[in-house]
């Protein structure tokens, strides 16, 4: 058992009372997450991910654990590969704070964009198989589902990006003036969107779970951020792979032998998402990728100011609010392509 944020005698009691008696044998924290403390539980046999929000005040609209597990409740039966929902539980006085549990998935994960745990033909696989999926979420009908309210249809991107600008502002603590450009340039130039669909929202290799013999997808996870929206969005956050730089930490693909690697081109990847989309194109990336960059600089000054809050639920706040900076300064590039 490791440190928790609350009483386990408490989650052993709502166990208890939703799941039946039974012994909790794990509760162990996994690091790595900076928004939404997260922990595998096993409760008798059964095992379980346990996600609730964070102790202390949170920005009003972040950390919705509720739209989570909404979202995979509704998307599971529609045939998009997500954990199996469990339990919701929102009454903080139990854990201090609302939270949720989901089936365990046992499977792969990957951090690294370049994939060098599996061979070039299996990369090939497990890449088109996130375009794959990525197409069958755009493809649900929220309506059918039940998810017909779970955001508002429209002007998406006007949307997001004040809510952003509201974010960043109500957890500023320096002034960048990368991000100043940006909110004055982002509203000016927005896309007209053709389509809504539920969109992810953090679309990224580290949060699927991979079968553990085959390049299939299990469940795609961490909702957080889902709703309804423009799917180009989604695509965007996941074509931005291609566009930066292959870093220390594993991310992005820009710069690598794709050819040697076997990992498919952006342009494989926007064929196949559009054939399986009814697309015939999508159009030029960099506002989506400015905007796409803009907000990660929201979510991370966030994380900043919750740090120096003593909230953040990561040891590794500080090295991501780092961050900010550079990738402003990335997300003006991109806008000033954008103009061109």
């Amino acid at each position: 058992m490791s440190a928790t944020d609350f009483d386990p005698a408490r989650l052993q009691a709502v166990l208890d009372a939703h799941l039946g008696a039974a012994p909790v044998t794990e509760l162990t924290r996994i690091s790595g997450g900076q928004s939404n403390p997260t922990y595998f539980v096993t409760h008798g046999g059964r095992r379980m991910v346990l996600r609730k929000q964070p102790n202390g005040e949170i920005l009003k609209g972040a950390h919705a654990i509720d739209r989570e597990y909404r979202v995979m409740q509704a998307l599971g039966p529609a045939g998009v590969p997500v954990p199996q929902v469990v339990l919701f539980h929102d009454d903080a006085s139990a854990l201090g704070t609302p939270f949720y549990l989901m089936e365990r998935l046992e499977g792969r994960g990957f951090e690294d964009c370049s994939l060098p745990e599996v061979e070039p033909a299996e990369r090939r696989q497990i890449y088109l198989g996130m375009a794959d999926a990525l197409a069958r979420l755009h493809s649900v009908d929220p309506e059918a589902i039940g998810l017909g309210d779970y955001g508002k249809p429209g002007n998406y991107f006007a949307r997001q990006v004040g809510r952003w600008t509201k974010q960043y502002r109500a957890a500023q603590t320096d002034d960048i003036p990368e991000v100043e450009r940006l909110i004055e340039w982002l509203p000016r130039t927005l896309p007209q969107q053709d389509r809504t669909s539920i969109i992810h929202g953090d679309y990224r290799i580290d949060n699927m779970i991979y079968a553990p013999e085959r390049p299939a997808i299990l469940a795609i996870i961490d909702w957080e951020l889902s709703t309804l929206g423009d799917p180009l969005a989604d695509f965007a956050y996941l074509a931005m792979n291609w566009a930066m730089p292959h870093g220390g930490r594993g991310a992005q693909l820009g710069g690598l032998d794709l050819y040697a690697l076997g990992i498919p081109t952006l342009e494989e990847m926007t064929q196949r998402y559009c054939a399986a989309t009814g697309r015939d194109s999508v159009p030029d990336l960099n506002w989506f990728f400015a905007y796409n960059l803009f907000r990660l600089v929201g979510i991370i000054q966030g994380i900043k100011k919750r740090a120096l809050d003593g909230n953040a639920s990561s040891a590794n706040a500080e090295a991501a609010t780092a961050r900010i900076v550079p990738l402003a300064q990335q997300a003006w590039a991109f806008a000033q392509q954008a103009q061109h």
